[in-house]
């Protein structure tokens, strides 16, 4: 039985809009009016506003190849709720904005909503307005995400101090593996019609890769132990990467221990498996969307109570710059080396 092919083009713009939107409930008090007029209306009281954009472009950001319209759509929305968690506030709402080719249908765009929907189910957000338009080659997704914090709260990346503690949640490098497998098994099956990509006992890199998570609770445990982070951001480019925009904003350096590095099991595994280097990997490999943030030396035992939270090293004066000290002592400038948006195919 064939799946069902609405063209977008039978409907237009605004009943694609009606379709998609429909069954996104407000949730939050400071959405006052959602999708329906040509704007939103919020009112934020006794808080700060912060506001994040994420653009996703077909071919550079995404490979449908092997990414499920379903996931894409979960994984767009939660990428910006990261980035106004790795403020310390609360995302509050989100924006959407679709250009589409002619090859997606009706059904294409509902089941990417379908993500969208189920992320903002999960993380208490709404959909508050978008736009579509149409694109010549391929999907492009924009989101902008809108959240509070109250004032004083605001972690930014330029508060890092000497002696403060790095901290990193979960692990590093999984997501990056995951792309390795996917980019791995996508080629093994060029001209193969019944095709079994090799994915058992691999299922978390491939999750880590296709359905990230923001991390809400290491949010949530930080306020409950009355932590304020001195610097926050989250890992989209590798820990290598926002380590140096810390250290540039705070006018810094740091000392990170290859030995504390959180690494799962499996991405050990997936990496002797590709002869890649496995510190490399979880330095440079971004995509985790872990956060990454200083505290002062006098939080160390507060921060040992939070689940998921590692201690991977220092922040020092900035005469000294930032380097990783290896499991022999050594000791290796820290270069960004994560993936580059601008950089030439």
């Amino acid at each position: 039985m064939e799946e069902k092919a609405t063209e977008i083009s039978t409907i237009g713009e605004f009943g694609l809009i009606d379709r998609l939107t429909r069954d996104f409930p407000l949730r939050n008090k400071s959405s006052l009016k959602g999708v329906g007029d040509d704007c939103a209306v919020m009112e934020y009281k006794d808080t700060e506003v912060l506001v994040s954009t994420d653009l996703l472009v077909e071919g550079i950001h995404f490979d449908l190849t092997y990414v499920p319209l379903k996931h894409l759509g979960y994984k767009a929305a939660v990428v910006n709720f990261s980035d106004i968690y790795a403020m310390n506030g609360h995302p509050r709402q989100i924006t959407v904005s679709l250009a589409i080719s002619k090859r997606f249908t009706v059904e294409h765009m509902e089941e990417l909503y379908s993500g969208i929907r189920l992320a903002c189910d999960i993380y208490g957000v709404d959909l508050v307005g978008g736009d579509t338009t149409s694109s010549r080659s391929g999907l492009i997704i924009s989101v902008t995400a809108i959240g509070d914090a109250p004032a004083g709260n605001i972690a930014y990346r330029s508060g890092a101090k000497d002696t403060d503690l790095i901290c990193v949640s979960g692990d590093l490098g999984a997501a990056y593996m995951g792309l390795q497998l996917l980019e791995r098994e996508k080629v093994a099956s060029a001209g193969q019609k019944d095709f079994v990509p090799q994915f058992s006992g691999k299922e978390y890199l491939i999750e880590r890769q296709l359905k990230p998570e923001a991390r809400r609770d290491v949010i949530e445990n930080l306020a409950k132990e009355g932590i304020v982070p001195t610097s926050m951001m989250d890992i989209s480019d590798g820990l290598s990467s926002e380590l140096l925009h810390i250290c540039k904003a705070s006018d810094c350096g740091c000392r990170v221990y290859e030995d504390r590095i959180p690494i799962d099991y499996q991405t050990a595994v997936m990496a002797e498996e590709l002869n890649m280097n496995l510190v490399t990997a979880a330095m440079n490999g971004g995509e985790d969307y872990e956060l990454l943030f200083t505290v002062p030396l006098h939080a160390h035992e507060a921060i040992r109570k939070i689940p998921g939270v590692h201690v991977i090293g220092h922040i020092t004066k900035p005469s000294i710059g930032a380097a990783l000290i290896t499991r022999d002592g050594a000791e290796i400038p820290i270069r960004a080396q994560g993936w580059n948006h601008m950089t030439p195919d």
